[in-house]
């Protein structure tokens, strides 16, 4: 039975500042040769930096509403799913997925997704997915390489966590979701995968070596949140 992946992957690692080709192609390169193994892909990109840096533009622009600025961060997310999209040629679906509901349709063995509606997070776009099709687990991919106790960017002595529950990570982060929030899951999205009852693999996506250790079964460097 052929194995399906979701990754829900930052937008900072595709766009950190600016487009990042090396990265793409370490990152496709790898996918596509688990493809090659008969594994198949479901990859859910975000905003990342970009995002906030066009609604921070637009909230000195205008009086922009939590609507407005969701719908700024989604389409960030579109252009850097196309990015990711476009790097694969014809070994991707053709186009980029943003409603989950349609997911079941497509039997391509790489699919690029992006933002959907105000309210629904690219995290919370990976959960819905993966209640679509069933699945149990999803990868993480960001730039941090762990869940932390506290911000690390604001406290030096934060200490990584390797495996917590849902319950212990939403008291870390909240249960309230806005547009540009940088935290490493959406709570949101949270609160649905405890439901759901999902596994979540949290791993740094410039250590594409621990990601295809997760793929390959061994242990890897990242945090586990079931």
């Amino acid at each position: 039975m052929e194995e399906k992946i979701i990754i829900s992957l930052g937008g900072s690692m595709v766009v950190p500042e600016n487009p990042d080709a090396e990265f793409v192609i370490k990152f496709r390169d790898l996918i596509l040769n688990w493809v090659s193994l008969g594994k198949k892909f479901f990859i859910i990109v975000g905003g990342g930096k970009v995002c906030r840096i066009y609604q921070d533009a637009l909230s000195k622009t205008i009086i922009a509403d939590k609507d407005m600025l969701d719908w700024m961060g989604i389409y960030s997310t579109h252009m850097n799913a196309q990015f990711l999209r476009l790097s694969f040629g014809d070994k991707a679906y053709e186009g980029i997925i943003t409603d989950p509901s349609v997911i079941k349709n497509i039997n391509n063995d790489v699919v690029i997704g992006a933002g959907w509606k105000p309210g629904c997070s690219t995290d919370m776009g990976a959960v819905l997915v993966a209640e679509e099709i069933g699945a149990k687990k999803i990868v993480n991919l960001s730039s941090v390489d762990f869940v932390y106790d506290s911000d690390p960017a604001l406290n030096k002595n934060a200490k990584k966590i390797e495996n917590i529950s849902w319950e212990e990570y939403m008291k870390i982060a909240g249960d309230e979701w806005n547009p540009g929030m940088n935290l490493p899951f959406d709570p949101i999205a949270s609160k649905k995968a405890k439901e759901l009852d999902l596994e979540l693999a949290f791993i740094g996506g410039h250590n594409l070596e621990s990601f295809n250790d997760y793929l390959e079964g061994k242990t890897f460097s990242g945090t586990t949140i079931k």
